[in-house]
């Protein structure tokens, strides 16, 4: 998928180099059972306080429907990125459909804690 085919308002945009890490970050978290997948998840775990950070699929259609979550992540305090391919991030969250949006949780003593915040800092520098 080009740049340019990417909605605008889908920002901000995970570069490819960043996305690789953020997608495999999300197969981790899958493995770990630190996922929640879909919009809604997203939502509740944002809600709840639990969320790490949110991954959205850019070329969802229409892309409205997951809006409310970099509105409600940035009340949060939460980072949240954009990724282009709602198939590809489908493929991390080890699922076969495609997923528009997904949560990466907290949980304490957890192997991820250092990639976690490794990839948290990088999305923050994207918002910058």
């Amino acid at each position: 998928m080009t740049v340019e085919a990417v909605n605008p308002k889908a920002y901000p945009l995970a570069d490819a180099q960043l996305a690789i890490t953020i997608l495999d970050l999300v197969q981790q978290a899958a493995n770990y059972k630190q996922l929640k997948k879909g919009a809604n998840e997203a939502t509740k775990t944002l809600n709840r306080g639990i969320s790490e950070f949110v991954v959205m699929a850019a070329d969802t259609e229409p892309l409205e429907i997951l809006l409310h979550l970099p509105l409600l992540a940035e009340d949060k305090n939460v980072p949240y990125v954009f990724v282009s391919s709602k198939q590809a991030l489908g493929r991390a969250c080890g699922v076969t459909r495609p997923v528009i949006a997904c949560s990466v949780t907290t949980n304490e003593g957890s192997q991820l804690k250092t990639q976690i915040q490794q990839l948290k800092d990088a999305i923050e520098k994207l918002l910058i």
